[in-house]
């Protein structure tokens, strides 16, 4: 019931009762003797109104029970019901809503709930009646009636209140609506609908309910409903999980390994998609690590027959890598590409006319794409596991830098290629490649591209200096306008982070020494960090973090709303590569030069020594890091064995055992 409602049944009663008593004082004053019979037969009529109306509204609606009023004709029924109808005021039918659930599964709640209220009206009838009557006997004046008669109508308006407080959809709603209302509460919410009723907690303990909450929030996506007894349950626990990880990703707790290919050459590209690690070296072998399955077979992959009977054998020059399909490109111009799956012989293979500048791998499908010079190459697998070419397109300049737009699906891929000035758009629809964005003397420096939008650096020189500096250019994949244009530095841009981050934040590095967070939505900026005194090479944020790479070798974490360092890594050579996910961290420290010369103690010795060769490390921070195989390798010396050709080092007696 409305709260004026209330307000105007509650006047409207006490404005009754005041009539009634005014009346039976007037009465009472021409005959004393007369004002106990009615009054007494007024307060028992005024008491159980409420439970006859109660009554009246049951068998009415019940076809099989015996009515009072029986004597009456039918028609004089009717026309009495609907004369009564009309002058019902608006809360008896809203009553009448509430009450008459017969076809409810609260009927049997509701019948013992009325029970028992009227068993306890009852008993307070008789004892309120039983007091009446002795203060009739006593003669106290009317002014205490009137007093008995308002707190009359307080319980009557009180027991309305608790009619009121039954749950509208407990008992009009069917289950899946009430669900579907449920649905738009968070978890604080539920839990405090939990708390109302049994039957709302029922439906804020639905298992469906939980498990769209812990998908939404990223947890179980590939899951079903019926993977998990308990859904609640299984959202505190990788809430808890999420919360540990994050505090170790803080402090810096958890495991490090570093993956070794001990062969003595120098590392030239890697390559990491969710635990996949792989990694191309100047002796034209191509290792892949499974970082969850560190025994699988498929570690080591076989190169063709054409690289393989070559002397000296190439080198790898780019390495790509997805969930199902490894690909590795060559000095002479070779590609080949293998299964995550089986490893071992390739499953496809092709020769470009000239060196492979750029190799781009779809992280979503098996679809690669290869640019040697101004020729770019589009191959993809269809449902059978044939390799084929998709498309091939010849640029005006070289191709400095590709990629392929996440999200395609194997169906529609798209490339995004920077060559000179201009930014160029390739799909296998359409005959010709289509220009996105093109600026006389103003190069693109990086390349980067999401579902929606790419992104790339735009160096400015000459007098184009003078009206901001260097810019970071968003445009729109579907209408291919310009988005957004963010930055303004007088360094060059180096690298810049859009598939890997939140949808509506950019992050890029410059060779400024700073890593510059963006917001795609204002056009402002986030954050900007003094992180790296030789320029940034590598960069990647999400919603709490930045994690970047310099050309010294330190690897940076970063708090962004803070802007605060929270730890640091070094290692020798520059980082150019550095990935992420909630619990993992993988970074490469690869070197400029692929063959260096005085490396060991003769030139004549093609085995590079340690410090030259580069190195892949590989964090984990959900795993305890007081285990020993969590220990780096040059920490496990026990000082036993004469000689270390790992590190270097010559241990003739340990300094431990000397004869005293």
């Amino acid at each position: 019931m409305a709260e004026d409602e209330l307000a105007a049944f509650r006047e409207r009663w006490k404005d009754e009762l005041t009539g009634n008593t005014e009346e039976q004082r007037l009465v009472g004053a021409a005959s004393p003797s007369s004002l106990d019979v009615p009054s007494q037969s007024g307060q028992r009529d005024l008491k159980n109104s409420y439970f006859e109306i109660l009554e009246n509204l049951n068998e009415a609606s019940s076809p099989s029970k015996p009515e009072e009023g029986e004597a009456r004709g039918g028609g004089e029924e009717a026309a009495a019901a609907a004369e009564e109808s009309e002058d019902q005021p608006k809360y008896v039918s809203i009553a009448r809503s509430l009450l008459d659930g017969r076809t409810s599964p609260l009927l049997d709640r509701i019948q013992e709930e009325r029970t028992r209220r009227k068993r306890e009206y009852q008993n307070m009838t008789s004892v309120r009646s039983a007091s009446l009557h002795l203060q009739q006997q006593h003669q106290q004046p009317a002014k205490r009636k009137v007093k008995k008669d308002k707190e009359l109508l307080d319980q009557l308006i009180q027991d309305l209140n608790e009619v009121n407080d039954i749950p509208f959809f407990d008992i009009e709603l069917p289950y899946e609506l009430a669900l579907k209302i449920f649905q738009c509460l968070d978890c604080t919410e539920l839990g405090r609908c939990a708390q109302v009723s049994k039957a709302w907690r029922v439906l804020a303990e639905d298992g469906v309910l939980w498990f769209r909450m812990c998908t939404a929030e990223g947890y179980h996506q590939s899951a079903s409903v019926s993977d998990s007894p308990c859904w609640k349950s299984a959202l505190r626990d990788c809430r808890n999980s999420a919360r540990t990880v994050r505090s170790n990703w803080k402090n810096r707790v958890g495991s490090i390994s570093q993956l070794q290919f001990e062969l003595g050459k120098v590392l030239c590209d890697v390559s990491c998609c969710d635990n996949f690690v792989l990694a191309g070296y100047t002796s034209g072998d191509v290792r892949l690590w499974d970082t969850l399955h560190w025994d699988s077979t498929a570690s080591y992959l076989k190169i063709n027959d054409l690289s393989a009977n070559s002397n000296p054998r190439p080198h790898v020059s780019h390495v790509q890598v997805n969930r199902t399909v490894a690909a590795a490109a060559y000095e002479d111009g070779c590609v080949d590409l293998w299964s995550t799956e089986t490893g071992g012989q390739p499953i496809h293979h092709y020769q470009s006319p000239g060196r492979i500048q750029a190799l781009a791998l779809s992280p979503d499908s098996p679809t690669l794409a290869s640019a040697a010079g101004p020729d770019v190459r589009l191959v993809g697998s269809d449902d059978r596991g044939y390799w084929r070419t998709l498309c091939q397109a010849r640029l005006p300049k070289p191709v400095e830098s590709l990629v392929l737009v996440p999200g395609r699906g194997q169906q529609c891929p798209l490339a995004a290629l920077a060559a000179g000035e201009a930014v160029h758009l390739l799909d296998p629809r359409e005959e010709e490649p289509r220009s996105l964005h093109s600026v006389y003397d103003h190069p693109v420096t990086c390349l980067d591209a999401s579902a929606a939008h790419v992104a790339f650096g735009v160096k400015r020189t000459g007098w184009a200096m003078h009206d901001g500096g260097n810019k970071i250019h968003v445009y729109s994949l579907e209408t291919g306008k310009p988005v957004a244009c963010v930055g303004d530095s007088l360094g060059d841009f180096t690298c810049v982070n859009l598939r890997d981050g939140p949808p509506h934040l950019l992050v890029c590095g410059n060779k400024d020494r700073r890593v510059r967070v963006f917001d795609l939505r204002a056009g402002s900026s986030v954050a900007s960090l003094y992180a790296h005194h030789m320029g940034v090479t590598s960069v990647q944020a999400d919603d709490w973090k930045v994690v970047s790479g310099g050309g010294e070798g330190l690897a940076c974490v970063w708090e962004m709303r803070t802007g605060a360092k929270l730890w640091e890594m070094h290692n020798r050579h520059p980082v150019r590569l550095l990935r992420f996910n909630s619990s993992t961290l993988v970074t490469a420290n690869i070197p400029d030069d692929k063959s260096p010369r005085g490396a060991c103690i003769t030139d004549d010795d093609l085995t590079a020594h340690r410090r030259h060769r580069g190195v892949i490390c590989h964090y984990d921070f959900s795993e305890d890091a007081l285990s020993r195989d969590h220990i780096l390798p040059i920490c496990r010396s026990d000082y036993i064995e004469s000689s270390g050709y790992n590190y270097n080092i010559g241990l003739a007696v340990p300094y431990d055992r000397l004869p005293r």
